[in-house]
């Protein structure tokens, strides 16, 4: 596992924009896109689900959180929120899949949910922008039942590159934090406790007709966390730069791919699935444990297997 983990984040900065996040009523289009990708993945997955918890739904797409809620129309859901959200003053009508993804109790929301329950956490979009990886990861293994199970996706090292490519050739400070390779995340979810990881990836390419639709886009998927990035306020003169550079850098990677067209931005999507097993009891030259921790194992070992 590499030594830059956890990622190159600002810890302050990774806290406004979760909060600035937690404030959002609807996902950016890519976030909503993967999520309704990973939901396509549950169909293959034979565990029950009757209480699941979504980390940051705001953040991840409430039309992705109407996916997985449909796929277990019975079961409980719970929100974790990045911060305590204010119940509104008056009553907004909620969109048609905000409708659609909520029971008729309405799903429970907290900062954390209750501990050892839940069988499946969905967490869409999401771990690329934790300061503390290992922390995120020790409390979805946290909030799981055993045998639950975790459902997450992330942005990966090859997203941005053609902008990436662009500020070095500029002598500029990196555009965004370093995004964490698949293979470290599996490592970090063994470290955690989880068992049977399974990553995947896949590239996305988006392409956008002017940089100034680029630029929109890219500030609802987030902001740059890197602890190296530009301290102070840019300049009128500094964006036109930024302008004419992505109009000839990003035009002149998309001609490299036959048929394409506008400026192109490539995405790599992690995807990560991962068990809570069952806890191991120690084993040393004197083992000591409790008559209730010896009932526990008995009855996993008692349970029949599922596959996955």
């Amino acid at each position: 596992m590499s030594d830059s983990l956890p990622p190159s984040i600002d810890p302050s900065a990774a806290a406004r924009w979760a909060s600035l996040a937690s404030r959002a009523t609807d996902a950016p289009w890519l976030h909503e896109e993967v999520a309704e990708r990973m939901a396509e993945r549950l169909r293959y997955i034979r565990l029950p689900v009757d209480r699941w918890a979504d980390w940051e739904p705001e953040r991840g797409g409430l039309k992705g959180h109407a996916l997985v809620a449909g796929q277990y129309p019975d079961a409980e859901s719970f929100e974790v929120r990045a911060r305590a959200v204010p119940e509104p003053q008056e009553a907004v009508t909620p969109k048609w899949w905000q409708r659609l993804g909520r029971s008729r109790q309405g799903p429970k929301t907290g900062v954390a949910p209750p501990e050892g329950v839940m069988q499946m956490v969905w967490a869409n979009m999401l771990a690329h922008h934790a300061a503390d990886p290992a922390r995120l990861l020790a409390d979805w293994h946290r909030a799981l039942a055993v045998n639950g199970f975790v459902m997450f996706s992330c942005l990966g090292p090859d997203t941005l590159r053609e902008l990436r490519e662009l500020y070095a050739r500029l002598g500029w400070p990196p555009p965004t934090q370093d995004f964490t390779d698949m293979h470290d995340w599996g490592d970090l979810l063994v470290g955690a406790g989880f068992a049977e990881p399974v990553m995947d990836m896949e590239r996305i390419t988006l392409t956008f007709h002017t940089p100034e639709r680029l630029l929109h886009e890219l500030r609802g998927l987030g902001r740059n966390l890197h602890v190296a990035r530009f301290p102070a306020l840019r300049g009128r003169g500094w964006l036109t730069h930024l302008k004419a550079g992505l109009g000839e850098h990003l035009r002149m990677a998309a001609s490299a791919e036959e048929g394409a067209g506008g400026l192109a931005l490539s995405f790599e999507v992690i995807y990560g699935h991962a068990l809570k097993p069952a806890p191991r009891l120690p084993v040393t030259a004197q083992t000591e444990f409790t008559l209730d921790d010896m009932k526990s194992a008995l009855r996993e070992r008692k349970k029949p297997q599922r596959g996955h």
